[in-house]
């Protein structure tokens, strides 16, 4: 009975390698024996980013870092890195057209977010401005390098995107005559500007465009009075402004109108220096001659560039976008309500 219990009982026991049926055989006798065969290799992963959800994204947002740091270190040894905040705001205005987030996905093969897809763009933004300092310092094989890398990454139809938010160029015919267009509300006006051909040939291109104090007053004077003479004074290039084939004191009655005309002229200093033809189309005066002063401005900056600044500054360049707010239906104009009546 014992012996039986035991039986069923050797399971509590501990054996020894000394106790196994096998004999033992020692590790060093077992150098021959290569093992390594029998055991599975793991591939070794292809990048550091192998164990992450987004390997492809990782990877190219790693390359791209490299880059970064690489153009980094070339532009700290060219001593052009760190770069003075006046130095940084001369450069030119950066403006890019990358990819959205939906298309840069597809490139890094990745859902993006919109936190990954900004951490991009930080990158290829600090790039550009990298590749504009290359650019200005004159490093060519630094530029073209960058230049390469960001070009992935722009749209397709990144140039017309670029152009379209830029003002298009006065267009000159073969008699140096500028044509340009000017809005205002629901007024346009096409403006025409002659430049004022000189009697005297001797004179000097400052004088031919800019005239003498005492011309400018009389050539305002004539402007704004045209019935007065002026023959008195001698021959005085007196600019003409002729608005829908009439003078512009008998289409613009109102003094505001013709003072909004005559404006970028007098803040240019070119009164008396060009002939002014222009056709207006649509609204009232006030937004005609609002139209008027807009294409007035355009071509003169396009004869003479030094006074495109002042124009700008002044905000003559730029088309007005202020315009009347539409009628809401339930109340009177825009804005106003009928009056309440209780019964």
């Amino acid at each position: 009975m014992n012996a039986l219990r035991r039986a069923s009982g050797l399971s509590k026991f501990r054996f020894y390698s000394t106790q196994t049926t096998r004999p033992f055989v020692p590790p060093a006798s077992l150098d021959h024996l290569d093992f390594r065969q029998r055991q599975r290799e793991k591939p070794r992963p292809t990048s550091p980013s192998f164990y992450t959800a987004r390997p492809e994204f990782y990877d190219q947002l790693s390359s791209l870092e490299s880059a970064l740091q690489h153009a980094k270190s070339a532009l700290t040894a060219c001593h052009l890195l760190p770069l003075p905040q006046f130095a940084r705001e001369a450069l030119p205005p950066r403006v890019n057209a990358w990819v959205d987030k939906r298309e840069l996905g597809l490139k890094l093969r990745s859902t993006l977010t919109t936190s990954r897809y900004r951490r991009v763009v930080l990158v290829l933004n600090e790039l550009e401005t990298y590749r504009s300092i290359a650019e200005k310092a004159g490093i060519a094989e630094l530029q073209e390098g960058i230049r390469a890398i960001t070009e992935l990454f722009e749209r397709a139809d990144a140039a017309t995107m670029l152009a379209r938010g830029k003002a298009k160029p006065a267009k000159f015919d073969e008699y140096g005559r500028s044509y340009t267009l000017g809005k205002r509300k629901t007024s346009s006006a096409r403006v025409w500007i002659v430049p004022v051909q000189q009697p005297d040939a001797d004179k000097s291109t400052a004088s031919q465009s800019i005239p003498e104090a005492t011309e400018t007053d009389t050539a305002l004077s004539a402007l704004l009075n045209p019935n007065s003479s002026s023959k008195n004074n001698g021959p005085v290039s007196v600019v003409q402004i002729l608005v829908n084939n009439s003078p512009l004191s008998t289409y613009f009655p109102i003094p505001a109108d013709r003072a909004r005309v005559i404006h970028p002229i007098k803040l240019a200093g070119l009164l008396g220096a060009y002939n002014i033809f222009a056709i207006v189309r649509g609204g009232g005066t006030s937004g005609q001659s609002g139209a008027l002063a807009h294409g007035i401005a355009k071509g003169l900056a396009a004869h003479e560039p030094g006074v495109a600044t002042i124009l700008r500054k002044a905000k003559l360049l730029r088309r007005d976008p202020r315009m009347v707010e539409r009628k809401k239906p339930g109340l009177a104009k825009a804005r106003k309500r009928y009056t309440w009546v209780k019964r």
